[in-house]
C-alpha cells in the first residue's frame, strides 16, 4: 500500500516549496517532490529562483554595484586608487549565498515536518504522484490534494545552440568567471539587462541584440525611454529589430553572430553570448494522459483565479499557469492554494504584482501603465517626481530616475505607479501597499513621509497627481 499524503507538491522552487511550508503549518501531512540533486545525490531545494536565477544574479548585481561605486569614490572625497576585481571571488561568494539559501529550505521543511521526495514527480490519475528517483527506481504516491509547481526552463533558439563556455543560457551566464572583453546578449528582458550590466560594470563590450522594435514594451514609456538613455550611458549597445539568423564557434574560442535589422544582414563576434529570449513551462513528462490536467498550445496549464486545475483536488501555481513568471507571483499562489485545501477563504490581487529589473539604477511598476489606461478610455490624472530634486538621493549620489503615478481622474483611486531609481525594488512595496488598499492619491498626499528620505519621492509623486508638488515646479493644467 502506497504512502498517503494529505498534500503533495512537485517542485521545491519559490511557489512549491512556500505552499509546502505553509499547508504543513496548517495541519496537513505534506510531501515535495524535486528532481534536481547536488553532486552527492542530496535533494537541492530553491528551484530555479534560488540556484540559477534571482538570488544568484542580484548576488553579482550587487558585487559589481559594489566595484563600480569604489571606482567612483572620489566623488565622496575617499581615495581608492586602483581597483580589480576577482571574479572567482565574486562567483564564490554568489555560490556561498545560494547554498546558504538552498540549505536553509531544507532546514524550513524539517522544522515543518514537510517530507522530501526526491526525483521526478509525475502527476496520474486519481491523485496519485509518481516518483522516479535518479536511479530509475519509481514509487507511487498518494494525496488528497496535489499542486503542481514545476515552474519553467528557458527558451532556446536554434540560431543558437547552446555550447559549453561560449554559448549559454542564464544557468551558464552565472558561472561565467573570468571577464571577457566582448559579450553578446540575445533579448534585452529582465535576464539579459541584468547579465549585460553585471560584465558593463566590469569593463566588457556588451552588445545586446532585441528582437522587438521596441524597448521593454511591456513597461511604461516613460519608465523604456528613461532607461534606454541610462543604459546607453553605462555602454550597454543595445540595438532593436536584431533579429538572430545565425551563430558560428570560430576557433574554439569565440562566437560570430550573425543577425537582421532595418541595415540588413550585420554580423558581431564575442568572447561569450548568452540566449535570454524568455522561458516557457516545465510540464513535459509532468502528466500523464489521464492525469485530468489540460495543456494549452503553449504548454501552460489551464487554471481558473484560484489555480484549480480540470482534476479535483489538483492545483497548479507559479511558472506554468498564466500570468508573470515571478517568484513573488508563485509563492503567494503557494500560500493562497495552501489556505483554501486547509478550508480557509484566500484569493489573490492578479492586479497589484510589482515588476522590477536590477538594473542600476532600478526599473519596477505596479499596476497598468498609462498607455494602457488611455487605450481602455479611462481618464487619468499623472504626477512625476524626479530623484534629481530628492536631498536623500543628492547626498547618495544616486539622483537618476523618478516616480510616477496614475490615479484615476474621477475617483483618485491609484492605478499604477513606476520607477526609475537606486532602490525602487524597496520603494514600489509602498505603491503596492497603498493600491492593495484601494487608495487614492490623497491618501498618500495626507501620509506623512520620514525627512530626508527617497521614500518622499513616492509622497511628492501622488501630490504632483494633482498639481501639489512642493519641490519641483508643478505644470500648469491646460
Amino acid at each position: 500500500m502506497s504512502q498517503k499524503f494529505d498534500v503533495i507538491v512537485v517542485g521545491a522552487g519559490p511557489g512549491g516549496y512556500v505552499a509546502a511550508i505553509r499547508a504543513a503549518q496548517l495541519g496537513l501531512k505534506t510531501a515535495c517532490v524535486e528532481k534536481w540533486v547536488d553532486d552527492k545525490g542530496a535533494a537541492v531545494l530553491g528551484g530555479t529562483c534560488l540556484n540559477v536565477g534571482c538570488i544568484p544574479s542580484k548576488a553579482l548585481l550587487e558585487s559589481t554595484h559594489q566595484f563600480h561605486k569604489a571606482q567612483h569614490a572620489d566623488v565622496h572625497g575617499i581615495q581608492t586608487g586602483d581597483v580589480s576585481m576577482d571574479v572567482k571571488a565574486m562567483v564564490a561568494r554568489k555560490n556561498k549565498i545560494v547554498g546558504n539559501l538552498t540549505g536553509g529550505i531544507g532546514g524550513l521543511f524539517k522544522a515543518n515536518g514537510v517530507t522530501v521526495l526526491q526525483g521526478m514527480g509525475k502527476l496520474l490519475a486519481n491523485k496519485q504522484v509518481e516518483v522516479t528517483a535518479a536511479d530509475g527506481t519509481a514509487a507511487v504516491y498518494d494525496a488528497e490534494n496535489v499542486i503542481l509547481a514545476s515552474g519553467s526552463v528557458p527558451v532556446n533558439i536554434p540560431p543558437a545552440p547552446l555550447t559549453d563556455g561560449l554559448i549559454l543560457d542564464n544557468a551558464g551566464a552565472l558561472d561565467i568567471d573570468e571577464i571577457p572583453e566582448r559579450l553578446g546578449v540575445i533579448g534585452a528582458g529582465v535576464i539579459g539587462l541584468e547579465m549585460g550590466s553585471v560584465w558593463a560594470r566590469l569593463g566588457t563590450k556588451v552588445t545586446v541584440l532585441e528582437a522587438m522594435d521596441d524597448f521593454l514594451a511591456a513597461a511604461d514609456k516613460d519608465v523604456a525611454r528613461d532607461a534606454a538613455k541610462l543604459f546607453k550611458k553605462q555602454n550597454l549597445d543595445i540595438q532593436l529589430g536584431a533579429r538572430v539568423t545565425g551563430t558560428e564557434i570560430v576557433d574554439g574560442k569565440e562566437v560570430k553572430v550573425k543577425f537582421t535589422d532595418s541595415k540588413g544582414e550585420q554580423e558581431i563576434t564575442v568572447d561569450k553570448l548568452i540566449v535570454a529570449v524568455g522561458r516557457k513551462p516545465q510540464t513535459n513528462g509532468l502528466l500523464s494522459e489521464d492525469s485530468g490536467v489540460q495543456l494549452d498550445e503553449r504548454g501552460f496549464i489551464f487554471v481558473d483565479e484560484q489555480c484549480r486545475t480540470g482534476a479535483p483536488g489538483v492545483y497548479a501555481i507559479g511558472d506554468s499557469v498564466r500570468g508573470p513568471m515571478l517568484a513573488h507571483k508563485a509563492s503567494e499562489e503557494g500560500i493562497m492554494v495552501a489556505d483554501i485545501i486547509a478550508g480557509h477563504k484566500a484569493q489573490m490581487n492578479y492586479d497589484v504584482i510589482p515588476s522590477i529589473i536590477y538594473t542600476h539604477p532600478e526599473l519596477a511598476w505596479v499596476g497598468k501603465t498609462e498607455q494602457e489606461l488611455k487605450a481602455d478610455g479611462v481618464k487619468i490624472k499623472v504626477g512625476k517626481f524626479p530623484f534629481a530634486a530628492s536631498g536623500r538621493a543628492m547626498a547618495a549620489d544616486d539622483t537618476d530616475g523618478f516616480v510616477k503615478m496614475i490615479a484615476c481622474e474621477e475617483t483618485d483611486r491609484i492605478l499604477g505607479v513606476h520607477m526609475v531609481g537606486g532602490i525602487a525594488s524597496e520603494l514600489i512595496a509602498q505603491a503596492a501597499i497603498a493600491m492593495e488598499f484601494c487608495s487614492s492619491a490623497e491618501d498618500l498626499q495626507l501620509t506623512v513621509f520620514a525627512h530626508p528620505t527617497v521614500s518622499e519621492a513616492v509622497h511628492e509623486a501622488a501630490l504632483a497627481v494633482d498639481g501639489h508638488a512642493i519641490h519641483i515646479a508643478n505644470r500648469k493644467k491646460r
